[in-house]
Parts: C-alpha cells; structure tokens; sequence
C-alpha cells in the first residue's frame, strides 16, 4: 500500500480510542465525595449499601429540583436507618400534614365503625341531609371516604380564591366548615363519580364529633374527639408531638391541618404498613386498613382516603417510580409524603415545600429508596 495512504488511514484508525480518552472518559468519574452529613444521616448498616442509600437521600436535599426537603426517615423493619433535617430543623420540630392528615382521619371513622358507632354502607348520618327527598341522604360512610359522594366541587381552581376548599378554610366558610362543605348540592349521582374533596373530609369528622357526642358545643366537640384520637390511636402509637386542629364549631379540621414529628408521621406510616397493629395491640381492625389501601370503583390509584401507588385515570405511569404497585402513601400540599411499601417493610417519609406541579422530581427520588431495598443494593 502507497506510503501516502498508510499516513491518511491511520490517524482515522486511531479515531475510536481518542474518542474514547475524550468526553466519555470523564462521565465515568468517581462522583464526588459525600458530605458529612450526607453519610451521617444512615446508620452504619442499613440494609443496603450505606453510600448508596446516602446519596439517595442525600438527592432530596442537594437537588434544585426537589427543593425544598426539609426532613427525610427511613424506616426498614421497623428500624431507622436515614433520618435528616435541613438546617433549621431537627426530630422535635412539628412538620404540618395539609392533607396527610385525610389518612389519619380515614382511621378515625374506621375505629368508630369497628366501635358500632358508624356504619359503613347506611346513609351519611349528616342533619341537613335527612330531609324527606334530599337525594344526598343517598350518600353512603363508604362514598365519602372514598371520594364519591357526588357533591358539588372543585378542589384546587383557577382563581384559587374560587376553589371550594379554600372558601371552606379561610373565607366565608371557615367557622363552621362542616355545614359549610354539607350544604353543597349534587352534581352526580352518589357513588357514580370520583373527586378528589378536602371538604368531604371535614365532613367524615364532623360525622366523627357527632357519633361521639350530642352535644354542639364547640369545647365539648373538640374534647370528645381529642379524647378519643389521643386515647385509641395517638398515645398507643406513641405519638406525643402530633396536634390537630379544629375550626370555630369545634370541628376536626380533619381534611388538612394537623402538626406532628417526622418520627410521628414515621410512626403512624408503621401503623398502616403493620396493618393497623402496634407492639402486638391490634388498634383498628386489619381489615379497615385494607379497605383503605384498596382500589375504589372509580379510581385505581385512590382508595379511602390514601393514595395507592398505581396509575390515575388517564395516567400510565405509577406515581413512585421504583416502589411497587402494592405501596400507598399519604400526600399532603407542597410535597409532604409518607410512602408505605409493605413489600419491602420500608416506610419513607419526606417533608418540606415544593410547589404542587413540581413534585416529580421528590416522588422519583423517593421510589429510588424503595427499589434500593427492593434489588437488595
């Protein structure tokens, strides 16, 4: 072969191997050293690899798009292995659920009815609804907690002044929020629709203050329902820092507004994936809870009053890539999540401020820690 060729051909020859010393050589760096609190945050042996599990974690705190994380637990077993706080807050600090606190409130009227209190599949036992031809005294106690109920509603519109939840809580209805989300007419049939309603919430607690007391006083509704959550649920899990709010009529602000640990929302997260059991003490039927966790008639990734990990209507993906369809979670307003694998015996919990429409990045990460367990990393 002419001289002059061989110096044409082998220059290109050589193409491939200083293509490989270029770019690609520094995407395979080591990444960079963990900060100390980073790999303080997991105990020295977690179950998975600790470097792993910390630069997971370590992802919610440091990445723009899943600001902003305040707190992060990791239970496994029952045991923490990852617990971190954002400067500014630590295990003390009293975190508010907006509408984690749905969930809490589904397990309030699931005691009442395993008490006989309430019944599950009779009329709603609301006043205003009990009139001879009032069709809404066709709701049932399952069609409230599962989002069906039918009545006249729109939760998080445009203008936000205009959604009915925020009238409910901090305009023209915030004194009496009960009367105020059961005064509203249908617009489907019952059962026929599902809604996603902070209002129906308020309405189960309402129905939780009247099968515990006659009384309508304000005081006397909320001790009797503060007495009952702090004495069949709050102290047996041992949940010492949680604090529930009540509107003017002594209503539960069941739908959005109670203030607990992280370690408290862990705890109550262990409850739910033991299957409504602590330390052996079964504290609401498991049965109740598997009627929370499962799918309703008109929603697969809803089921009573808790999110299941499963696509929404219209939707292919679930919402925690990496967790199982069996995970549910309880989800509050601007990223506030407890997310239950019963699968992995893994409870995560990530609190802190990220506007709604932008949690993607925080549900990804999340279901990042539950495929770690799952694959065994």
């Amino acid at each position: 072969m002419p001289t002059r060729r061989l110096t044409l051909i082998l220059p290109l020859l050589a193409l491939p191997s200083l293509i490989a010393c270029g770019p690609q050589q520094s995407a395979q760096e080591p990444p960079p050293p963990l900060t100390a609190a980073a790999l303080g945050a997991v105990v020295k042996s977690p179950g998975v690899k600790r470097e792993v599990l910390a630069r997971t974690v370590d992802t919610l705190f440091s990445a723009s798009e899943t600001a902003e994380t305040r707190a992060v637990i990791v239970l496994h077993d029952g045991r923490i292995v990852a617990e971190r706080y954002a400067p500014g807050y630590h295990e003390n600090t009293r975190f508010v659920s907006w509408s984690m606190a749905k969930t809490v409130t589904g397990v309030l009227i699931g005691l009442l009815v395993a008490d006989g209190r309430l019944r599950l599949d009779e009329s709603a036992p609301v006043p205003a609804w009990q009139r001879p031809g009032d069709p809404r005294g066709e709701i049932t106690l399952r069609q409230l907690l599962q989002m069906r109920a039918g009545l006249r509603h729109t939760e998080a519109g445009d203008p936000v002044y205009e959604s009915d939840e925020v009238r409910m809580l901090f305009l023209d209805g915030r004194d009496a929020m009960a009367a105020h989300a059961e005064a509203q007419p249908l617009e489907a049939e019952p059962g026929r629709k599902w809604e996603y309603s902070s209002n129906t919430t308020v309405i189960l607690a309402d129905l939780a203050a009247r099968a515990l007391t006659p009384s309508s006083d304000p005081a006397e509704r909320r001790r009797a329902v503060g007495d009952y959550l702090r004495s069949r649920l709050f102290e047996p899990l041992g949940m010492k820092s949680i604090v529930p709010e009540y509107d003017a009529a002594g209503t539960l602000i069941g739908g959005s507004l109670m203030h607990a640990s992280a370690r408290d929302w862990a705890k109550f997260g262990e409850f739910l994936r033991n299957q409504g059991s602590v330390d052996g003490a079964q504290l609401v039927p498991a049965g109740w809870i598997e009627f929370m966790t499962t799918a309703n008639p008109r929603n697969p990734g809803y089921g009573a009053q808790t999110w299941l990990n499963r696509p929404q209507p219209g939707e292919s993906e679930v919402p925690f890539p990496g967790a199982p369809r069996s995970a549910f979670s309880m989800n509050g307003h601007l990223g506030q999540f407890v997310l239950v694998s019963p699968a992995d015996k893994l409870t995560v919990v990530r609190l802190g401020r990220t506007l709604d429409g932008q949690h993607e990045p925080v549900r990804n990460a999340m279901g990042q820690i539950v495929r770690l367990y799952a694959s065994g990393n």
